[in-house]
């Protein structure tokens, strides 16, 4: 089932979030992002130079440049704002924060993508929204708004790469090169942040951690992408969701780390409500 590598991405993703939050005790979220980004981009230009050789080079560019750059900002913030909030709050909680994308794409559409949602697709976004709120429980002291608010807005951020990545495959823009210009901008743009006296010193205890980021965090990014360009966008969809189940359950193998009812209610709201949208968006572009 060609759909089913988005199995293979959620497991992967969850297991990056996994060693984001070990790696929180000696990195900086910053550096996690520095260093995840490094990675990806290592394996993607050997993958480069492996396809095009010396012409290599002349393949990077393209016609839309700008546009990528754009692309790679915009999935920057999300990812600086995921990262951040993965290193603070339950793993489940954060990945769940972090695929509300597909409400805040419904919700922007008139901006975004000049198309008018229905009124189901309002509902949508109703109801994943309520399902935030029970997730966050911001009556509660205790708990990290700013946290929370960090994983809703690297959602908003996602929803808002999917756009550019929409809009640049409209333009044939192929897929490796959306990539590799998401991970140099990423790369550029987190050692930026850390600057010159922030690195945290890197050894035998810690570079397989590092190493462990990267790796979960590419080897899930390409699946996605085969799980995309292979499977039914729907299905491919509903199995996304699966790394919020995979993070739950390493949330309680690793951390005992167990939600309380109402913020599984929260979950399991915002997820359906998630399900709900992109099944309306699919139904919509088939009508």
């Amino acid at each position: 089932m060609k759909s089913a590598w988005m199995l293979v991405a959620g497991a992967s993703f969850a297991a990056m979030g996994v060693f984001v939050k070990l790696g929180a005790q000696w990195f900086s979220s910053e550096e996690l992002v520095f260093y995840r980004s490094v990675f990806g981009l290592v394996v993607i230009s050997v993958a480069v130079l492996w396809w095009h050789g010396r012409e290599a080079r002349e393949h990077l560019f393209g016609a839309h440049f700008l546009k990528h750059l754009s692309r790679g900002l915009v999935g920057f913030i999300a990812l600086m704002l995921f990262f951040y909030s993965l290193t603070r709050l339950p793993l489940a909680a954060a990945i769940t924060l972090n695929y509300t994308s597909p409400l805040f794409l419904a919700l922007a559409m008139p901006v975004w993508l000049k198309e008018r949602p229905s009124l189901l697709q309002y509902l949508s976004v109703l109801l994943g929204f309520v399902g935030v709120v029970l997730l966050l429980r911001p009556w509660q002291p205790g708990g990290d708004v700013v946290a929370g608010l960090a994983g809703l807005a690297s959602g908003l951020f996602a929803a808002w790469a999917y756009v550019h990545v929409r809009q640049l495959g409209k333009l044939r823009e192929p897929e490796w090169r959306t990539v590799f210009w998401f991970t140099v901008v990423c790369s550029l743009g987190a050692a930026l942040f850390v600057g010159h006296e922030r690195w945290s010193p890197v050894g035998p205890q810690t570079l397989p951690l590092l190493l462990a980021v990267g790796f979960f965090a590419t080897l899930g990014q390409f699946s996605m992408t085969r799980a995309y360009k292979r499977g039914q966008t729907t299905v491919v969809a509903s199995f996304a969701f699966s790394t919020v189940v995979f993070g739950a359950l390493l949330d309680v193998l690793i951390w005992n780390d167990r939600l309380p009812p109402v913020a599984w209610s929260g979950i399991a709201l915002t997820v359906g409500a998630g399900l709900w949208a992109v099944w309306l968006n699919e139904k919509r572009k088939t009508t």
